[in-house]
């Protein structure tokens, strides 16, 4: 449950919020010989300040493969090549796509709970099965149940905290 929130947060630190970060395109796939391959494994990605970010590949043959992958994305940047690094400016949004990003946001929000109402569904059964196994009695087995729905409780509330900081975040102007 806990690797469910992780993954989350990995999520929506690449929704935009109007102002730089590398978490936008960190994990951007790059298709760079024949494999897609993360942002981050093939360039160094710096903000040097609110509206912009830098990236700098280790490998200079791989600025087109990058510019490529920023253009091709849904993350509606223009790169800029310059010399031996892209430059790529983070405008404001607007009123609307901040909306549309929120409603992204909560979309990924629903999918976690997604993973753990079905991880909880998962324990539940192991529980039974072993319960009808004689490997343990049916007072355990229910205590074992309300531990997995405390701790369903718990997880599903840190997604819930989550995404509330994120979409304050994304409404800021």
């Amino acid at each position: 449950m806990q690797k469910a929130v992780e993954f989350l947060d990995s999520e929506l630190k690449g929704l935009r919020t109007g102002r730089a970060s590398t978490g936008l395109v960190e994990n951007l796939r790059v298709m760079y010989y024949g494999n897609l391959t993360p942002l981050k494994q093939l360039a160094s990605i710096s903000a040097p300040d609110a509206s912009s970010l830098v990236i700098k590949p280790f490998d200079s043959s791989a600025i087109k493969d990058i510019e490529k992958a920023i253009k091709v994305s849904d993350l509606g940047m223009t790169p800029m090549v310059d010399g031996q690094m892209i430059r790529l400016p983070v405008p404001q949004l607007s009123g609307e796509r901040r909306k549309q990003i929120a409603g992204q946001a909560k979309q990924m929000s629903e999918q976690a709970k997604v993973a753990l109402r079905n991880i909880r569904r998962d324990a539940n059964k192991h529980l039974d099965d072993e319960e009808k196994a004689k490997l343990f009695s049916e007072d355990d087995r229910d205590k074992a149940k309300k531990i997995i729905d405390d701790l369903t409780k718990k997880y599903t509330l840190q997604i819930d905290e989550h995404t509330k900081l994120k979409t304050e975040e994304i409404m800021k102007s």
